[in-house]
């Protein structure tokens, strides 16, 4: 072989490598990129929607279970005359509060629902919140006669929330702890 073929070939293999590495570089990047906005996405679900309803919901729970526990009854229904007093106190102070918090995050965060379609459990929600507005407002007038919202709680909004919320928090876990976004870390935060 002379030694022109011999350069020629070195020259070949040095670009080829070049161009190689230059594509997996792109390449890299590109799905690091995918990936950050992808973390970046999870987390402003969580953060400004599932998040916000996740703690609401499980506060609301708790709230509810304690009402329950210190009436000595398994479930609110019916409310006695006896009980109205307290109940209003709740509904005002703590119920209504947080089912506020998680009617306002539903409809202003509404963007921000996985599914490509708002889940009826949702909407259901919502309704629920709106007939105890009605309720409350008769209260404040003096008009007892309606005790609860005439749209009842919808049964798979506390299930979809917290589902939702781990899924989201699973994602975000693996997103945040792959291999991948350990090294982009190295790389890039050590330059920072």
């Amino acid at each position: 072989m002379s030694v022109p073929t011999v350069f020629s070939n070195a020259a070949v293999l040095t670009i080829s490598i070049a161009f190689a590495g230059y594509l997996i570089t792109i390449l890299g990047a590109r799905m690091l990129a995918r990936r950050r906005d992808k973390l970046k996405l999870v987390n402003k679900r969580l953060n400004e929607f599932y998040g916000p309803l996740y703690v609401a919901s499980e506060a609301g729970n708790i709230a509810y279970r304690s009402l329950l526990d210190r009436q000595g009854k398994e479930k609110s229904e019916p409310i006695l005359d006896s009980e109205m007093k307290e109940w209003m106190l709740w509904m005002n102070t703590i119920f209504m509060p947080l089912n506020d918090i998680r009617e306002k995050v539903i409809i202003e965060k509404a963007h921000l629902i996985i599914e490509e379609r708002m889940p009826q459990c949702l909407l259901d929600f919502v309704t629920h919140v709106v007939g105890y507005k009605a309720v409350l407002a008769k209260w404040g007038n003096g008009d007892y006669t309606e005790r609860r919202s005439t749209i009842g709680w919808p049964p798979q909004f506390d299930v979809y929330v917290r589902r939702s919320y781990a899924a989201l928090k699973a994602e975000q876990t693996q997103l945040m702890h792959s291999a991948t976004w350990r090294l982009y870390h190295s790389v890039f935060d050590s330059k920072h």
